[in-house]
């Protein structure tokens, strides 16, 4: 374990702007070709709440919890303690599951295929740029707690 816990993670764009700017350039596909998911907003917008209420409740608790064991959620800064209780004990990403429902919500309100579509690449980068070396990161950190904390829990859900 390393003690210092003076790194952050090294992850370059953090995961709300990633998760943004697919969105917006969805948005803005939308604009120049319409595709709507569905024919009626009364099907999209309460599909939309059903995935925005939970998952903003979802991430509440995770930041909550992360305040609670005394560590950030920022990747700025070192990790000062391993979050494994509440939401930690579901998923070792609920801030990221949370934004992923956060996104679908939002998705299902502006009722469009193309943000819908840019979240396969919009996973991936996240797995290859910020969950790995996240991963890596909390390995150096906290040593065999992560590895059985990773052995317990999943990294989605």
């Amino acid at each position: 374990m390393n003690s210092a816990r003076t790194n952050a993670s090294g992850v370059v764009i953090p995961p709300p702007i990633l998760y943004l700017s697919a969105f917006l350039i969805g948005c803005i596909i939308q604009a120049a070709l319409p595709l709507a998911l569905f024919s009626s907003t009364l099907i999209s917008w309460p599909l939309g709440l059903c995935f925005l209420i939970p998952s903003g409740a979802f991430a509440r608790w995770a930041f909550v919890t992360m305040r609670r064991v005394g560590t950030s959620a920022s990747h700025r800064k070192p990790s000062a303690a391993l979050s494994t209780e509440g939401p930690f004990r579901i998923s070792r990403n609920p801030i990221y599951v949370a934004m992923t429902g956060l996104y679908l919500g939002a998705v299902f309100l502006v009722n469009s295929v193309w943000p819908l579509l840019l979240l396969v690449p919009l996973i991936l980068l996240m797995h290859w740029g910020v969950i790995l070396k996240e991963e890596r990161y909390l390995s150096g950190q906290f040593g065999d707690a992560y590895s059985a904390y990773k052995s317990a829990v999943r990294r989605w859900l």
